[in-house]
């Protein structure tokens, strides 16, 4: 099979491309009720360590792979195998991965879809003057309408299967350079705003002075779990841009870069959000409400709060995009290989994700009562099972095969930071990376 002939324009594309790619709800709804949940600076500063000892040597593991091989995920890992004379089965792994971001994108089109209404409710105002239980009971019934949830679980996988349909360079790396710079822009003028609240000390106080004794086993599973999905590692998505990757580019440099981009983005959310939570007096620990319940009623009582709030949903709306449009990439990348033709296989991806995207939006509705396995419905079970499961497996996948599998030289060559650096990397992967996963994956199976 021939290699892609598609390459980022630049160094910069790639970085803004892997970091859309990154970037979404891990850091902007889950890093700060998980972070709420984890007793704050603790869980901050394992998260930090884990990004560093398990994140990125795994991404640069996952983006190596891309680059040496040069075609989709499924092709790249047949080619690399078969040099290495390792079996060709190992292509399976990137059919993994596509069935890892399919079940991905499936929920995440439908999460997305409720920061589109989200954002038109506080662009109209109405949050303003309203109590707790009239949002919450108002969010209650959005999820229950399954009309309106699918209105917008199809406005956004259309917006998604769109860019991807144009390609990388007129869709993807075009939008990318467009969103990516618009979305730090809009962090910074709400973690600007923040520090004009009164809840401004106290959010820094608890985000970056930890308390030794809130770190519990749990606390540190915890923190690993996020490190490794907050850099979207593990679906094969990485592996499908590094096969577009610029030959000169440094990829540790370029990895790097989209780490700290990534924890940038988590913290000045968690700025943000905490700032505002403290100011009102409200707990951190909401969990996963906190996003669509505390924040609305918290911004609500702030001056020009429906503007900042309108903001803060539009940057939500902004990083889903981004992030699902790289969710889809690696899905459009393998029909390609097949002999698909790109617009062909993204609308054939878009259907297929809207159709099981459905089961998601009516399981608040019409299916709330169907529980497939343990008395979850299908909804928690496609929002757990890949997160939990599926991406602490294709990157243990991954990190073996790039560390153990591979000819070294090949390896070497695509990493490009000379032998001591290669044997560093690879060092990291073996005897650090490698375990870290294993535990992650055990506690998603327990």
């Amino acid at each position: 099979m021939q290699a892609t002939l598609e390459r980022w324009s630049s160094r910069r594309a790639f970085i803004l491309a892997v970091t859309g790619a990154a970037v979404g709800l891990g850091n902007i709804w889950r890093f700060p009720y998980i972070t709420g949940e984890n007793g704050g600076a603790a869980f901050l500063v394992l998260y930090v360590a884990f990004v560093l000892l398990l994140g990125l040597p795994v991404m640069m593991a996952e983006i190596l792979i891309g680059r040496a091989g040069r075609r989709s995920p499924v092709a790249s890992l047949g080619h690399l195998a078969a040099q290495a004379g390792a079996s060709r089965h190992w292509r399976l792994l990137g059919v993994f991965g596509a069935v890892t971001v399919f079940c991905i994108l499936s929920f995440y089109s439908v999460v997305s879809g409720w920061s589109i209404e989200f954002l038109v409710t506080a662009i109209n105002g109405d949050f303003v003057g309203a109590g707790p239980a009239e949002i919450g009971a108002g969010f209650d019934a959005f999820l229950a309408d399954p009309a309106r949830m699918t209105f917008n679980h199809t406005l956004f996988l259309l917006l998604t299967m769109t860019v991807v349909a144009a390609g990388v360079s007129k869709g993807l790396e075009r939008l990318n350079n467009l969103l990516m710079p618009l979305l730090y822009l809009l962090l910074v003028l709400l973690a600007g705003f923040a520090a004009t609240t009164t809840g401004f000390g106290p959010a820094l106080a608890w985000l970056f002075q930890p308390d030794p004794s809130a770190i519990t086993p749990l606390v540190v599973l915890h923190a690993m779990g996020h490190a490794f999905f907050t850099l979207a590692v593990g679906a094969c998505a990485l592996m499908a841009y590094g096969a577009y990757m610029p030959d000169r580019q440094s990829l540790p440099r370029a990895a790097g870069a989209v780490a700290a981009l990534d924890v940038t983005v988590a913290l000045l959310a968690g700025i943000a959000i905490f700032s505002v939570v403290f100011t009102q007096g409200m707990d951190p620990a909401e969990g996963p409400g906190l996003m669509f319940v505390t924040l609305p009623i918290a911004f609500a009582e702030l001056p020009w709060g429906a503007l900042w709030l309108s903001l803060f949903f539009l940057l939500l709306l902004l990083a889903t995009w981004t992030s699902s449009i790289n969710l889809a990439e690696p899905m459009v990348a393998t029909l390609q290989g097949l002999g698909v033709r790109r617009g062909r296989a993204a609308a054939l991806i878009g259907v297929a994700v809207w159709l099981v995207g459905l089961l998601s939006v009516l399981s608040f509705s019409t299916l709330a009562e169907w529980h497939p396995v343990a008395g979850k419905t299908f909804f928690d079970l496609v929002t757990s099972v890949p997160t939990e499961i599926f991406l602490p497996l294709g990157g243990l996948a991954i990190a073996i095969f790039a560390a153990w599998v591979m000819a070294n030289d090949t390896a070497n060559e695509a990493l490009g930071v000379g032998e001591s650096g290669f044997r560093l990397w690879q060092g990291v992967v073996r005897w650090v990376s490698i375990p870290l996963t294993l535990v992650v994956l055990g506690a998603g199976l327990i």
